[in-house]
């Protein structure tokens, strides 16, 4: 599969990267399929793409629930040649408070490897495809108050990794790329000490291109690249 353009699902496309993935994969002639938690969420984007979108509510937290409702999208688009898998949470929690450590840890998590799942046997049906995950830098180190934001992307990151290999045995004309984003200018941007920000535009620029590559693992901005190499070497 060649073509610069087709047919995609961008999970979490509501707003940050995932909107501005979704806004320039139908610039350039996608039709796409778009969830969020909420159809609401949604209502400017699809009023704004017209007929080159379709929405569906898809809440992570109810992984079953959010299995059946993929699975559903894809059949109504007719077949899915990307998938954008990035719908995540993270919470800064300063008091180590269980509620938006079990929240984070649930959509990350479970809710990420529900989407995976759908993607994969989707994929391997058709026996073609681009799958995009979403990590993070965070996967390199702990923070002491996003330690389930950091501990997930480790797993993102990881799992990834596993599913790519059983993919290259099943169907190796899908490929799967992990994508960790650094610090990008999104509701979920959090920090003070954020450093080599990014627009939201950059950011999903440089996604799609690492996706129509097939390259297997993406940091954005390519500079972070540096970061997380030394993050790997260096004293904690």
């Amino acid at each position: 599969m060649n073509q610069s353009c087709g047919t995609a699902i961008v999970v979490g496309a509501s707003s940050g990267i995932g909107k501005a993935i979704a806004e320039q994969l139908a610039a350039a002639g996608w039709k796409l399929g778009l969830t969020s938690r909420k159809l609401e969420n949604l209502a400017e984007t699809c009023a704004r793409l017209g007929d080159r979108a379709l929405a569906k509510a898809i809440d992570l937290d109810d992984p079953d629930a959010a299995r059946a409702g993929l699975r559903a999208l894809a059949d109504e688009l007719g077949g899915v040649d990307l998938w954008v898998l990035n719908a995540g949470t993270g919470i800064l929690n300063r008091d180590f408070a269980w509620e938006p450590e079990r929240q984070t840890i649930a959509t990350n998590v479970m809710g990420f490897a529900a989407m995976t799942d759908v993607a994969v046997h989707h994929c391997i049906a058709r026996g073609e495809g681009r799958i995009v995950g979403i990590s993070s830098v965070a996967k390199k180190r702990g923070h002491p108050f996003t330690a389930s934001y950091s501990g997930s992307k480790a797993f993102v990151s990881l799992y990834l990794d596993g599913v790519r290999q059983y993919l290259r045995r099943k169907a190796p004309r899908v490929s799967l790329t992990e994508v960790a984003p650094g610090y990008i200018d999104t509701p979920l941007q959090q920090f003070d000490e954020a450093f080599w920000v990014v627009d939201a535009d950059t950011a999903a620029r440089q996604i799609i291109a690492a996706a129509l590559a097939r390259r297997k693992h993406a940091y954005v901005p390519r500079r972070w690249a540096l970061i997380a190499a030394l993050l790997s070497i260096l004293p904690r």
